[in-house]
């Protein structure tokens, strides 16, 4: 049997509409995982919320793994241990506090258990009803931080040319070892400049010894670009960004809550 990788985003492509795997979603997984195939979670989320969504789908197939925080950290799920952390320098994480601030932006960070926000504002409770993550409290994140962050997020809920605008500010202060990628049209995600999910997805390749080829690549999303580009098959969901459709090899006929990545699975994978 030719052993293959599913890389799948999680919001908007594996996950329904209430973040939850279901129905014949969870089914084509299991017959994957059965047959031999490889699950990779790869999402823009902490690893704590993404094991959450793997306990509540009863995702406990062996020999899976993690993408978290959009490729900083790549995680071992059978041994439990991290395989690569890619982490923002504690001079930088002050460095883009004090500029979202002062640009009135929403900005928050992450131990790796808990959000590291400001204020208990709109911004962070409306993150918090699918990242159900405790939430730390502190007007300097260096006071709360033991290590330094896989990842920072500016939030803006009611104004992407605002956003749009803050992230090329950030990028000419940071471009040379920082990234920034939007999740989604509210979400601005900033990280190191070597990770991202494609990264990640090469990473898992040479790790486990499968060829690229071999890889199917799904989401919905900009920060999943770099990973359908590295990816043997490019997939995303029909319910996705214009310019996500347009570079991939597949389109979903379904959507995310209509389970439309398990056609995928049974097309490309099983066959």
């Amino acid at each position: 049997m030719m052993k293959k990788i599913l890389f799948t985003d999680l919001d908007g492509t594996l996950l329904n509409n209430e973040s939850r795997v279901v129905g014949e979603m969870r089914q084509a997984l299991i017959d994957m995982c059965e047959a031999g195939h490889v699950l990779v979670l790869s999402s823009g989320r902490p690893l704590d919320s993404i094991t959450e969504v793997m306990r509540e789908a009863g995702l406990d197939f062996p020999g899976m793994y993690i993408i978290a925080n959009n490729g900083t950290l790549i995680y071992d799920c059978d041994n439990k241990k991290p395989l690569l952390e890619l982490r923002v320098a504690y001079e930088d994480v002050s460095a883009i506090w004090k500029l979202a601030k002062e640009q009135g932006i929403h900005v928050q960070t992450y131990t790796d258990t808990h959000i590291i926000s400001a204020a208990e504002d709109e911004e962070v409770q409306f993150y918090r009803r699918r990242i159900h993550l405790p939430l730390a409290l502190a007007e300097n994140p260096l006071d709360v931080l033991e290590k330094e962050p896989f990842k920072v997020l500016c939030v803006e809920l009611n104004d992407h040319d605002r956003i749009a605008a803050f992230q090329s500010i950030l990028h000419e202060q940071f471009g040379d070892r920082l990234q920034t990628v939007f999740s989604n049209p509210m979400y601005l995600e900033i990280f190191a400049k070597e990770a991202g999910k494609g990264n990640g997805l090469r990473f898992v390749c040479d790790y486990l010894n499968v060829p690229i080829e071999n890889s199917i690549a799904a989401g919905d999303a900009q920060n999943d670009i770099s990973m359908l580009e590295a990816a043997g098959l490019a997939v995303a969901m029909c319910n996705g960004d214009e310019d996500i459709k347009a570079m991939a090899d597949v389109v979903t006929k379904r959507n995310n809550h209509e389970c439309g990545l398990a056609d995928v699975v049974y097309e490309y994978i099983m066959k």
